[in-house]
């Protein structure tokens, strides 16, 4: 009897299991009715515009962190929220610049601000790489989400430097955030600044990563987080460039997998759509290999606009899948009020940098701009080379005494000083001089001077055959007619201004009337004595261009860019950023400074040089008001 019973319970207890597990319901389902909505907001190329407060100008600033921060607290109040940045961060306003470089014994700033904001995930830009490793390698161990980038790895190895993907949850759901940069960085900036690492191609590595996510963690969603620009014929480049600067789209169109895709380092803004290369607008569905269209969001610099994008799940009990609905906007943030919450826990760093910036260091007599610099011989450029050249040939810096020097204006429309009676302070040495660069030596001999002048002015300047031609060389449509470029209201040169070198220390002419290649007469050194194309000089020159940026070493020159990556042809370097000498250099001046073009070098026919500097002034910087 106990046995029958005994079965018979067996029986009872099976029956029940099976009509509890058959009654068990997915864990999705209860989205199968309502969907969940997830808002995804993302910031990129911030540049330290953490303040709504300008500390280079002293004026405010429309849009900064302390509006995004406003935007996040009000959807964080009606929904579920994944807060991502992208990168270029640690660089452009002396917010950052300070944390970098002045007060480093203290959490940086940046590190507070996301983690104040309560950021999900956070990815690299190569102007973050810029800040050397004592910066972004205290940053990563400051933060509180996850640093992500998976085509950075360690130079040897092959492993991610930093957590390739991170996986955030929202009532469930699995989001796994794939980081990536533009793999320029290893071109752009000295290897002090990556040492140990290399930088991936983008596509290459998103092949490599997204199968391992989807197999490792089944997410419900995957994002992409790039910071690269979109337009892959960015530079000349072609879709099958390797490390294509601009890979973020031919990721989506290359590699299935990705829902969505947010982008940065352009500071073009996208709103979902692609880049047509064809019709040279932003209008395309972007579709990946199985035709399923990746809708492509990225924010413009500075927190000017913000994407926020609503993505709903909605549960299909019958296919045990998702029916996925995303849209978004790219939402300006100009006159949306700063968040008080943050202003109150930022505002004693305000005060603090604010003491900082407005520290006066020097006085000048008169005004000066970088506009100059476009077109000749500029007080602005000279104050640049004389400051790099009295820095290499004091002794107590340590370095090797330079003859010459190469510069460029960093911004087209800088001007110094910016208060009314001539005081230099702290926050002009942002406008003279724009990026963390550091000061180097090298040694080239005369022809290679000769060289990289050439490939300088075949660049800056077009070839005249009279009065009524352009100065400048803009690029041209297939027309032969100038762009124009509606994001910056002005028309496209062939490079950017920032690859605008000139030299001092000696004294040349540029013909314009003559074919690129053959333009430079170098007269004689600056004192009048013979140049010789055979002697070997000692150049001062910035950690940019001497790492083979603007191509001037390698294509003008012929140098190996290895070569030059690994410094091996460097004879001597400053160990700060060039901008924190200049600012000493300033405060040492004994008197009023009193900027002067030096008159070393000029472009001719003079007349047909002032005729096409009169012509394409206003196509930079629009017509005289």
């Amino acid at each position: 009897m106990k046995k029958k019973l005994g079965l018979g319970l067996a029986l009872i207890l099976a029956l029940a299991l099976v009509l509890a597990l058959g009654s068990c319901a997915h864990p999705y389902e209860k989205f199968a009715e309502t969907p969940l909505t997830i808002t995804f907001i993302q910031t990129t190329d911030i540049h330290g515009a953490i303040f709504p407060y300008d500390f280079i100008t002293g004026k405010p600033l429309d849009t900064s962190m302390a509006q995004v921060a406003a935007i996040v607290a009000e959807r964080r109040a009606r929904g579920e929220v994944v807060l991502l940045d992208n990168g270029d961060s640690l660089q452009g306003q002396p917010t950052v610049y300070y944390y970098n470089f002045e007060k480093t014994n203290v959490p940086h700033i940046w590190s507070e601000v996301l983690n104040f904001l309560e950021y999900d995930a956070v990815t690299v830009g190569n102007h973050d790489i810029e800040a050397g490793h004592p910066v972004y390698d205290k940053l990563v161990d400051e933060l509180k989400m996850p640093f992500i980038c998976a085509n950075v790895v360690k130079e040897g190895s092959g492993e991610p430097y930093f957590e390739p993907y991170a996986i955030i949850k929202r009532q469930g759901i699995k989001i796994a955030i794939l980081g990536l940069t533009e793999p320029g960085i290893t071109h752009q900036l000295p290897k002090a600044f990556w040492e140990g690492m290399d930088v991936l191609d983008m596509v290459d590595t998103a092949k490599k990563w997204v199968p391992i996510i989807q197999e490792k963690e089944k997410p419900d969603l995957i994002i992409g987080l790039f910071h690269a620009g979109v337009d892959w014929t960015y530079g000349g480049a072609t879709a099958d460039t390797p490390k294509n600067e601009s890979g973020s789209q031919l990721v989506a169109e290359r590699v299935a997998g990705f829902d969505l895709i947010f982008v940065g380092h352009d500071h073009a803004g996208w709103d979902g759509k692609g880049w047509d290369a064809v019709a040279k607008t932003k209008t395309v569905d972007v579709k990946d290999p199985n035709g399923k269209i990746v809708p492509i969001f990225g924010g413009l610099a500075g927190a000017q606009s913000v994407p926020i994008v609503q993505v709903q799940l909605l549960w299909d009990k019958s296919n045990k899948a998702w029916k996925k609905d995303i849209s978004g906007i790219l939402k300006p943030l100009k006159g949306v009020a700063a968040d008080p919450a943050f202003m109150a826990k930022f505002d004693p760093y305000k005060a603090e940098l604010l003491a900082w910036v407005e520290r006066p260091i020097g006085k000048m007599e008169g005004k000066m701009h970088s506009d100059d610099a476009l077109f000749g011989d500029s007080a602005f450029v000279d104050l640049i080379h004389r400051i790099q050249l009295e820095v290499t040939n004091d002794p107590a810096m340590g370095l090797k005494p330079a003859q010459i020097s190469f510069a460029a204006p960093l911004d087209q429309n800088a001007y110094l000083p910016s208060t009314a009676d001539g005081t230099i302070k702290v926050r002009d040495m942002f406008t003279l001089y724009k990026y963390e660069n550091f000061l180097y030596t090298m040694e080239l001999t005369g022809e290679q001077i000769r060289k990289f002048m050439e490939f300088n002015y075949a660049n800056q300047f077009n070839q005249m055959t009279g009065p009524s031609d352009n100065l400048l060389s803009f690029l041209k449509d297939k027309d032969g007619k100038p762009v124009f470029n509606a994001r910056y209201n002005s028309y496209d040169t062939s490079v950017r201004p920032y690859n605008y070198d000139s030299v001092a220390g000696i004294k040349y002419v540029v013909d314009v009337s003559k074919p690129a290649g053959s333009r430079v007469t170098i007269q004689s050194m600056a004192n009048g004595s013979a140049f010789d194309l055979a002697k070997t000089y000692t150049v001062a020159i910035n950690s940019y261009r001497g790492s083979g940026g603007g191509n001037h070493l390698t294509r003008g020159v012929g140098l190996d860019l290895k070569q030059l990556q690994r410094l091996e042809l460097v004879t001597s370097s400053t160990t700060k950023d060039l901008r924190y000498y200049m600012l000493k250099w300033f405060e040492k001046q004994a008197g009023i400074i009193k900027p002067v073009r030096d008159d070393n070098w000029k472009v001719i026919p003079e007349d047909w040089a002032a005729a096409g500097r009169v012509k394409d002034y206003p196509m930079i910087y629009g017509p005289a008001k």
